[in-house]
């Protein structure tokens, strides 16, 4: 048996459109080598005076193959840039103090440890507020902009098992053993946890020592948010007795900035997290469900209660979708929010009587590899700042102002000038299964002909519970530019479309949403474009997951790519990390005690029919679905004779398996290398 590697150098090789046209002159496509010129907008934060907006604007350097971060201002009215922190080694996480004279941040310098600095904007001067052991989180700032709260690891080597041995002076012994005794011990994108737990410290907006306020075997999370006399600070936490293995219950809490006094303001059974708190201190909006049915999908709602955690109620019941990062408007008569409606990320103004506006829609999520929904905001005087995106830009900086929109950023412009980019247009869809309405996007190739016949790329997402809508991607362009429709779709357990929608798949995931996504291609195969002897499927993680699933269950695709997939839920569940609510939340029960339902719904399962040549991705730092998952798929494949290939990603996390350009473009590359493979006749 012969495991089969591809460098990153090799698999660009393949890519012989790309190279064709780069021999000619420039290309008018969008190549692998454009992955490293992209550029992309976050975590926009609004002076509070409205006066200027801080972004983390991110650049890809070919020469380091990597995203190298920036802090930049922008003018909200003449769109006038300015670049004012940059760093390659920490997330710089910009926040404004109150009168918008000073920005906190997080940075590392080359080499070292990231750090808590303070940047006062008219003099240009920064300064390390501390010296941090760990990399601080959730900065926060106290309303008067004396003190600044952020939370850290504390660290908490446990009790050791056994007595140390006395090793004599100048031996070269073996390392330590490691003990480990936690539930959740790795984590994907972090690898093996440092052990400890997460506090909120306090220090000096002008430079101290950290203090910490908070204390025990938990993990305190952000935002944390001051109360509005700077004397507590707001924020959430699971502090339940067996909290690591009851993930889905948190609370939320106001701890004494003086003496470490902890209240708990909320109590029922489901989690309570993102307070926010009302300019005027009375009120916390923040985002939580009832949790008393364990399904596999809950719609996380508004709420406001004041204060002390009384009279609390619930903003958006009559709204069937999931809200996410409550902000106060300045007037404290409404809190900004923002929700996933039929693949589109929209911006609503919520009144405290549960009036709701949408406000702006368009988001782009810091994702480029693939069209899922996301995106950021903040909120200031006079307007709001988001980042902005369309099927055929990333994310740039908008505000919405007086009602109307308008993009402030074009950052890629320069890259895209004389490119013609792939189509996207909606695919509306009814499932063969029970003729429900599934939402679908087609991508056409550049300078398309309806009177041509093409081959199809199925690409599914992962989640399961998650959304694709109407986003840039970078896979979906090259898939396109390599002369492929793609089709991509938003299969029932999608989320965006309703608690019941979402949920017809709880305890039943692989089910019918097989049955919507084969919908999707006879209906683009309908469209008459698209060469039914030619199909081709892939996906991501959950996408992963029914690739390998869907060609168990038929044969109709000429080859397909899964990547990084869950292959065999048992050691799934077992392996995975941080993620312990899947037996308990997806499966009801653990895998030794129903091993027949969770054997039912692995694709390991049907790999007794798989006759179609499938390529497996995953990286090899993956923690979410360990490079096991794949393994078994490959090795079961290798054991059948079916034409198969293993693709491992060096250093790449579940999450990260597209973060760097060269391997993003690689792995867009292998898989149209195998698709061409497995063309008639081959490309």
């Amino acid at each position: 048996m012969r495991l089969a590697f591809l460098t990153a150098a090799a698999v660009l090789a393949l890519a012989a459109p790309a190279s064709a046209q780069m021999a000619e002159g420039p290309a008018r496509t969008l190549t692998a080598r454009d992955l490293f010129g992209l550029r992309t907008a976050t975590d926009p934060q609004v002076r509070p005076d409205g006066g200027a907006i801080a972004y983390v604007r991110v650049t890809n350097d070919i020469m380091i193959d990597r995203g190298r971060p920036s802090i930049w201002l922008v003018d909200p009215v003449s769109g006038a840039q300015s670049p004012l922190v940059a760093d390659d080694n920490a997330n710089l996480t910009p926040r404004w103090s109150p009168d918008g004279q000073r920005l906190a941040y997080v940075a590392a310098g080359a080499g070292g440890s990231p750090q808590l600095y303070v940047r006062w904007i008219a003099s240009g001067r920064a300064a390390r507020v501390a010296t941090l052991e760990e990399a601080p989180n959730d900065i926060a700032w106290s309303p008067d902009g004396k003190t600044l709260a952020f939370t850290m690891l504390t660290p908490d080597e446990g009790q050791p098992l056994g007595a140390p041995i006395a090793k004599p002076e100048g031996a070269r012994w073996a390392e330590p053993l490691k003990v480990i005794d936690r539930l959740n011990y790795r984590a994907d994108g972090e690898g093996y946890l440092k052990p400890g737990y997460r506090h909120i410290f306090v220090v000096s907006a002008d430079g101290g020592q950290p203090r910490q306020i908070t204390f025990g075997k938990f993990d305190d999370a952000g935002p944390i948010r001051f109360d509005a006399d700077g004397h507590s600070v707001v924020f959430s936490t699971n502090r339940a007795a067996d909290w690591e293995r009851d993930p889905q219950e948190s609370d939320i809490y106001r701890v004494s900035t003086i003496d470490g006094t902890l209240s708990r303001l909320t109590n029922r059974v489901g989690p309570d997290e993102s307070p926010a708190l009302s300019p005027d201190g009375t009120k916390i909006a923040y985002t939580g469900f009832d949790d008393d049915r364990r399904r596999g999908y809950e719609n996380e709602r508004l709420y406001v209660m004041d204060r002390d955690g009384s009279n609390r109620r619930v903003l958006t019941g009559t709204l069937d979708r999931s809200v996410a990062g409550p902000q106060w408007s300045p007037d404290g008569r409404a809190i900004y929010m923002k929700y996933d409606d039929r693949g589109v990320t929209r911006l609503a103004r919520v009144g405290l009587d549960g009036h709701m506006d949408t406000v702006a829609q368009g988001f782009s999520g810091a994702e480029l590899d693939r069209p899922y929904t996301g995106g950021e905001f903040s909120v200031g005087k006079g307007l709001v700042a988001f980042t902005q995106g369309a099927p055929d830009e990333p994310g740039d900086i908008a505000v919405v102002r007086g009602g109307k929109v308008e993009r402030l950023t074009n950052l890629n412009a320069d890259l895209f000038a004389g490119k013609t980019l792939a189509r996207v247009e909606p695919l509306p869809v009814a499932s063969s299964f029970d003729k429900k309405p599934i939402d679908a996007w087609i991508v056409t190739p550049p300078n398309f002909d309806s009177q041509k016949k093409y081959p199809l790329i199925l690409e599914i997402h992962g989640g399961p519970f998650s959304a694709y809508g109407p986003q840039f991607s970078t896979d979906d362009q090259l898939y396109a530019a390599a002369g492929y429709v793609v089709v991509y779709s938003n299969p029932r357990g999608s989320t965006s479309y309703g608690d019941a929608f979402a949920n017809e798949i709880d305890r039943n995931y692989p089910s019918h949403d097989y049955d919507d996504l084969m919908s999707v291609v006879d209906t683009a195969v309908a469209k008459g474009f698209v060469d039914p002897n030619r199909l081709y499927v892939t996906g991501g993680s959950g996408g992963g997951a029914l690739t390998a699933w869907i060609v168990g269950k038929t044969h109709r695709f000429a080859a397909a790519a899964a990547q990084k997939p869950v292959i065999n839920w048992s050691s799934e569940v077992l392996t995975v990390d941080g993620y312990n609510f899947m037996a308990k939340y997806w499966f009801g029960k653990m895998p030794w005690e129903d091993p027949q339902a969770y054997w039912a719904r692995s694709p390991l399962s049907l790999v007794g029919n798989v006759a179609t040549p499938t390529l497996v991705v995953v990286g090899e730092q993956d923690f979410r679905t360990p490079p096991e998952e794949s393994e078994q798929f490959y090795q079961a494949l290798q054991l059948r004779g079916v034409p198969t290939a293993l693709v491992r990603v060096p250093g790449a996390s579940h999450g990260g398996l597209a973060a760097r350009p060269s391997q993003s473009a690689a792995k867009a590359a292998a898989i149209l290398a195998w698709f061409a493979r497995y063309q008639s006749p081959p490309r």
